[in-house]
């Protein structure tokens, strides 16, 4: 019933009643004991119908809060949700590498910021929410990361990487792409749309899978891992050529594959965030690298959806937005071009969080554990499930 008022965003007892199939009584009951348990608020009422008009209800913004935490190749992003899927508060802290010392010391700062900020409603807190790459040391070579830092990183387990010396929240874990589609799948596209893909355009591509409202991690969390995935050689002449027939996405639609071909090119670069400030030959190989990129994309998707059938395919990372924008405009002119015949063409849009999507897809699990329709939907308690593996690919 909570996940329907959420779609709906306001909705009345008629409308749970309506959809959920209950019957009248018994949903009255059940959103009575919701308001009291401070889950839900009224919101005013609708008037037009037959007899008595109807309170309209809404998710309590203040009902529970959770921790999200996304630590990236280049950044450590946190945000603190509400109930309604307010964020609260917002902190980011860039670095060159991720050494896990200064991730971990970062990362205590911002949990005791944000149960301070809550104050005495801390006890409405109910996780924390950790999302990062499987294989967050991985690719050091590419990303000249050094090779301890690696190495590190293969021995850490994030459920108990950080220290709660007070207020213990459970930890929940998730790879970083999967948190971003789960941020679409509660807040963007999924409210509409049950079966769509999330690409996620940052330091190295990555995916999730939605089918039937239900994120797809498959058995060894592989489901949506697209860096591997073949596609044709690049075009770009800072790319280095594999040695076999084909080259995999992550070497052509990856954020690090831009930022080398423009610092190769004498244009000198660190972060994404930058790139709408390039100058002198910046924007023409900013260009050169959308097409590239566009192109290795829609191979990917017409290889994605001759095996999976989807509505809509949401492409977003940590493009600044104009640039996102028109990089999905020639994924979906490019995709158009190759498309071959017998395939149902899914509509390609950008998504609307950006860099945010891990962190808040991250904050989404300890919700959705305890307040999802089903508590297999999203995630799982991190002493339910494998550590997540974030060590070097071996």
């Amino acid at each position: 019933m909570l996940d329907v008022i959420r779609r709906l965003d306001v909705a009345s007892k008629a409308d749970v009643a309506r959809t959920t199939g209950l019957t009248p009584p018994a949903i009255a009951t059940i959103m009575d004991s919701l308001e009291s348990s401070g889950y839900l608020v009224q919101k005013g009422k609708k008037f037009g119908g037959k007899g008595q008009p109807s309170v309209m209800y809404e998710l309590a913004p203040d009902g529970a809060f959770s921790i999200g935490i996304h630590i990236g190749r280049r950044a450590i992003d946190a945000v603190l949700t509400g109930f309604a899927g307010q964020r609260l508060m917002e902190q980011t802290f860039e670095y060159d590498y991720p050494h896990p010392d200064q991730v971990r010391t970062v990362g205590n700062d911002l949990i005791k910021k944000f149960k301070s900020k809550l104050g005495k409603r801390v006890d409405r807190a109910v996780g924390i929410g950790i999302a990062a790459p499987y294989f967050l040391g991985g690719w050091g070579e590419e990303l000249e990361f050094a090779s301890e830092i690696s190495a590190q990183w293969r021995s850490i387990d994030l459920r108990t990487f950080f220290h709660q010396p007070k207020n213990v929240l459970p930890v929940f874990t998730e790879n970083d792409a999967s948190a971003a589609a789960v941020a679409e799948l509660v807040y963007g596209t999924g409210k509409t749309c049950r079966d769509f893909i999330h690409l996620s355009i940052n330091t190295l591509i990555g995916g999730g899978v939605v089918l039937d409202g239900t994120l797809q991690s498959g058995p060894n969390g592989n489901a949506g891992a697209y860096g591997p995935m073949p596609v044709t050689k690049s075009s770009l002449s800072t790319v280095r050529s594999s040695s076999g027939s084909f080259e995999i996405l992550l070497k052509r639609a990856s954020i690090y594959i831009l930022m080398r071909h423009l610092r190769e090119n004498g244009v000198p670069i660190n972060r994404a965030k930058d790139i709408l400030a390039v100058e002198g030959n910046g924007p023409a190989l900013v260009n050169e690298w959308q097409d590239d990129c566009a192109d290795a994309l829609a191979q990917a998707i017409i290889s994605s959806i001759s095996v999976i059938d989807v509505d809509v395919i949401v492409i977003d990372g940590i493009l600044p937005k104009p640039i996102l924008i028109d990089t999905v405009d020639r994924i979906r002119a490019r995709f158009t071009e190759l498309l071959p015949a017998g395939l149902v063409a899914p509509t390609i849009v950008a998504g609307e969080f950006g860099a945010w999507a891990a962190p808040v897809g991250a904050s989404i699990l300890p919700l959705h554990a305890m307040f999802g329709p089903d508590r297999g939907v999203l995630t799982k308690v991190a002493t339910e499930r494998k550590p997540i593996m974030i060590g070097a690919v071996t």
